[in-house]
């Protein structure tokens, strides 16, 4: 593979934001009639809407306050935060955390991704990954010349957990895979692995001695009436091959500071310090001071920040199984819904071009997260309400004016 078809294959295109940004620049957005309401972005959440987390922004200006001592940290991250963050992680996943040798603060949890799949994955090397799942870990595998062994998630056919296909995935160890990637809560699809999927996976990762990374980015904006199993806490998960990764940046709207969290096997985390010594030094950080603000919420502050995702999720909902042949799973868990719909006059990637161009509305089109979900379009509905719900009306309409 050469340099150019590395950064080819990389394609940010559809990546949060990014078509907005580039209409937005050329001049281009919204050529010819008005548009019939307020414009909204599905592709990444809206942090306007839904306010970041009590007193992050002061703690942030007190690590700007504290100058050269909170700026230069360790590769890893400042040690006083750490510590206190390395328990409180332990609480919520049921599994302890060394501070000092488990736990290294990123730049976002994309930038923990990064350099958690470059300090897993040689060119050659077998990797398990879910399909459909989060767009980057594909491009990231593919980045580093990785070889993928796709693993099925029947997500559309199952009303418990995620419909993993635990039988691949142990087709794919068998067939030599040594790292096994994957988002819980499922990104795009919002569904939570149930306990026996998870116990599934710790199972075979520890018999066939893969190591396996897991987004966990969403595992707090948990939904009633779902259950949510860390795989880190499973007895047959062994400390030195797993890595979880989490972050602030969604649940929490606080995006901007580009915080994020690794914490798992001592052995990849040194791998990734090193890594990101070379490649950012650290997380920013001023930002970094902000962690300390994470998990330390008011008790109703966190009921009411689901209550309101949980809300809006309803009414998405229903205004899609309201679509004639349109089908749509409920999430238990995050900000995604990534509805199927019917067949169309025009192809996916022009009915995506035509939401944002005719009705305002930006999403991310399924072939993002798999090769077979073409007819499927993914929407962070972390947005204003009212917008989003006027927003998913116009989607509709569409959908009929170009249905086949």
């Amino acid at each position: 593979m050469t340099v150019q078809s590395k950064f080819e294959r990389l394609a940010t295109d559809n990546a949060p934001g990014q078509e907005v940004r580039l209409s937005a620049s050329k001049g281009s957005w919204m050529i010819g009639q008005p548009l019939p309401g307020r414009p909204v972005d599905f592709s990444h959440g809206d942090v306007d809407a839904h306010e970041p987390t009590p007193g992050a922004f002061e703690t942030f200006a007190a690590g700007v306050e504290a100058g050269g001592a909170q700026a230069y940290t360790e590769y890893r991250g400042a040690a006083a935060i750490r510590e206190p963050l390395a328990e409180r992680l332990a609480a919520f996943t049921g599994a302890p955390v060394d501070a000092s040798e488990e736990l290294i603060v990123t730049p976002g949890t994309q930038g923990a991704l990064f350099l958690a799949v470059a300090a897993t994955v040689a060119a050659g090397d077998k990797v398990a990954i879910v399909q459909p799942d989060y767009f980057a870990n594909r491009k990231l595998v593919e980045f580093f010349e990785g070889e993928m062994l796709p693993v099925q998630m029947n997500y559309s056919n199952t009303e418990h957990g995620a419909g993993l296909d635990l039988d691949q995935l142990e087709d794919a160890f068998r067939s030599g895979a040594k790292v096994f990637l994957f988002s819980n809560p499922n990104n795009p699809c919002g569904v939570v692995y149930s306990p026996r999927e998870i116990a599934g996976i710790a199972d075979l990762s520890a018999q066939y001695g893969a190591t396996v990374i897991v987004d966990q980015l969403y595992s707090r904006l948990l939904y009633e009436g779902s259950v949510y199993t860390h795989l880190r806490a499973q007895p047959a998960m062994q400390a030195d091959n797993v890595v979880t990764i989490m972050g602030p940046s969604k649940t929490e709207s606080l995006s901007g500071y580009r915080l994020g969290v690794a914490f798992g096997a001592p052995s990849v985390i040194e791998r990734m310090e090193k890594l990101q010594a070379i490649v950012s030094l650290r997380a920013a950080g001023y930002s970094q001071a902000v962690l300390k603000t994470w998990f330390k919420e008011p008790d109703v502050w966190m009921r009411d920040r689901i209550a309101a995702h949980q809300a809006i999720r309803d009414d998405l909902v229903a205004l899609f199984r309201g679509i004639e042949d349109c089908t749509v799973r409920l999430p238990g868990a995050g900000s995604y819904l990534f509805p199927r719909l019917p067949d169309l006059s025009i192809s996916p990637a022009d009915f995506v071009r035509a939401l944002r161009e005719q009705a305002g509305v930006t999403v991310t089109p399924g072939t993002e997260f798999s090769p077979h979900t073409a007819r499927s379009v993914r929407l962070n509905f972390s947005q204003d309400h009212a917008a989003s719900v006027a927003a998913v009306e116009r989607i509709a309409a569409l959908v009929e004016r170009y249905r086949a």
